[in-house]
């Protein structure tokens, strides 16, 4: 990422069809805006009828992660430009796929660990993000009509310009929140007590350890914590099983 982007303000909108976020989309990645600061959320993309029917929830890796080959084959379109592209049930909502650092955010949504004034889901995923409970009701209504949400991570300097870019793409119901969205750690994770409450919720002792190790090892070759996250999560992918609870902590048993 340019050093000279330091995103500030996040922008959420929301796109009736799917033509209209893809030329957000690659508007916004035209005019710099890094990959790993646009989200998008949606039920109904053109590969959906590819990925219902054979997707299950162990094929489901907490955070979005999913096996690079898998990844081409379901998802040839503009999803391949973001990061952390998966599936995740969401109450209230159903199956949506979700790309970018939203599906962080969406740990907690997709397994009722977020609790709030709204309850556990999407609203309430939204709601930590600063976001009233009544503009966020909008955008889980919509997105349960099969429209899809768009975020992304902007300076403040530029929030106009890209708001004006989104308005022009066909983006609805424009919400602007001073915060970003946040991160498993805010850069190096020093111990358990840096990993966001979604990420460490979902991991027992020992998995949090074989997160931390890899998300650190990956980040000082990388300097990226999109990428640091996916192979985190990767490694908990292949060295654990979730229990009952949603927890990753069964090791899992190598021949």
């Amino acid at each position: 990422m340019s050093e000279e982007y330091i995103a500030q303000r996040t922008i959420t909108s929301v796109f009736k069809q799917e033509a209209q976020i893809d030329k957000a989309i690659r508007r916004l990645i035209d005019r710099d805006v890094p990959r790993d600061r646009i989200s998008v959320m949606g039920r109904n993309f053109s590969s959906q009828t590819r990925i219902s029917g054979f997707i299950t929830k162990k094929d489901v890796i907490l955070g979005g992660v999913r096996n690079g080959a898998v990844f081409g084959s379901l998802f040839g379109s503009f999803l391949s430009l973001l990061s952390g592209v998966g599936v995740l049930l969401i109450p209230f909502v159903g199956s949506i796929v979700a790309a970018g650092p939203i599906s962080s955010v969406l740990l907690g949504a997709a397994s009722g660990a977020i609790a709030g004034g709204a309850g556990a889901g999407l609203v309430s995923a939204l709601a930590t993000l600063g976001m009233s409970e009544e503009k966020a009701a909008i955008y889980e209504t919509r997105l349960k009509a099969g429209e899809f949400l768009l975020m992304v991570e902007v300076p403040v300097g530029k929030s106009g310009e890209y708001q004006l870019l989104i308005e022009n793409a066909g983006g609805e119901e424009i919400h602007i929140s001073d915060t970003t969205l946040p991160r498993p750690c805010p850069g190096t994770c020093n111990g358990p007590e840096d990993l966001s409450p979604e990420v460490r919720n979902h991991l027992s002792e020992a998995a949090q350890q074989t997160f931390i190790a890899r998300y650190n090892s990956t980040y000082e070759e990388t300097n990226d914590q999109s990428k640091a996250e996916e192979a985190a999560w990767q490694a908990i992918y292949e060295q654990y099983e979730e229990d009952d609870n949603g927890v990753w902590s069964k090791a899992k048993v190598t021949a």
